[in-house]
């Protein structure tokens, strides 16, 4: 994944978290994006975008708790669970505005 391709893909997601929930913050942090409806409090966090060598990561702080009946969240910790993304055509932002919206109501 070349890094323009992976600017692409943090942009498209995040707008795709934005339009899901107009009024998230951006934080950056941890080497990514995290987004939150409350700045100044960590649990406020909902989720992220991280970008890493071959894939850029949509995680969800408590996406073990998300509704995900067609398995498509990976990861086996306590909390957290992402979407894996290699190019754009992976994106379905059908699937990324469930989420989001989702993850904000835990």
């Amino acid at each position: 994944m070349t890094d323009a391709e992976k600017q692409n893909l943090i942009g498209l997601l995040d707008s795709l978290v934005k339009a899901s929930l107009p009024k998230a913050t951006k934080v950056a942090k941890y080497g990514g994006t995290l987004y939150t409806l409350k700045p100044d409090e960590r649990e406020g966090q909902f989720c992220g975008v991280f970008p890493y060598k071959a894939h850029v990561q949509l995680s969800f702080a408590q996406g073990a708790l998300l509704d995900d009946p067609d398995g498509l969240l990976e990861g086996g910790g306590k909390f957290r669970r992402h979407l894996t993304y290699k190019s754009l055509d992976d994106v379905d932002a059908k699937v990324v505005k469930r989420f989001c919206k989702a993850a904000i109501k835990l």
